[in-house]
């Protein structure tokens, strides 16, 4: 009689550890599929409401200018790398004969952490707008400006 009740006990403990198995496994199959499809729409990028990771670098400017006397040629030059909440890195290289500086500032919701140069200014504007120069500074002759989006 002992013999027949572990026989039974033994057979439902094999029961329940499969039932409870096959719940595991069902619910790793369903994190499995809630995966694929995540991945599937980072693939097709189709994450958020734009389509790009709001992180990412979008837009960029650069502002090209005669910052000393001394040279010209427009040497030197401020651009702008922001993403799409206005956060990024402006970078300014100031080039004269002897020497070469080179300065980078954190801007944030486009505007600096630090003071901007007016040419740093308008790399960052011209960034965020997505345009040229201001109209302002695009008669004068001073400055040159490139900018372009880099997301589609």
């Amino acid at each position: 009689m002992m013999r027949r009740v572990t026989s039974v006990a033994v057979a439902l403990f094999g029961v329940v550890v499969a039932a409870f198995s096959i719940v595991l496994a069902l619910a790793a199959r369903q994190r499995a599929i809630k995966a694929v499809e995540e991945c599937a729409a980072l693939a097709h990028g189709s994450v958020g409401s734009t389509g790009v990771d709001p992180r990412a670098v979008r837009d960029m400017a650069i502002i090209r200018y005669d910052a000393l006397e001394e040279m010209s040629g427009q040497l030197s030059f401020s651009v702008a790398l922001l993403n799409s909440l206005g956060d990024g890195v402006v970078m300014s290289s100031i080039n004269g004969r002897s020497e070469t500086r080179t300065y980078a500032k954190i801007i944030v919701g486009g505007s600096g952490a630090q003071e901007l140069s007016p040419e740093e200014e308008q790399a960052v504007r011209g960034a965020r707008l997505g345009q040229g120069p201001p109209a302002e500074m695009a008669g004068k002759g001073r400055h040159h400006s490139v900018s372009t989006s880099l997301a589609s």
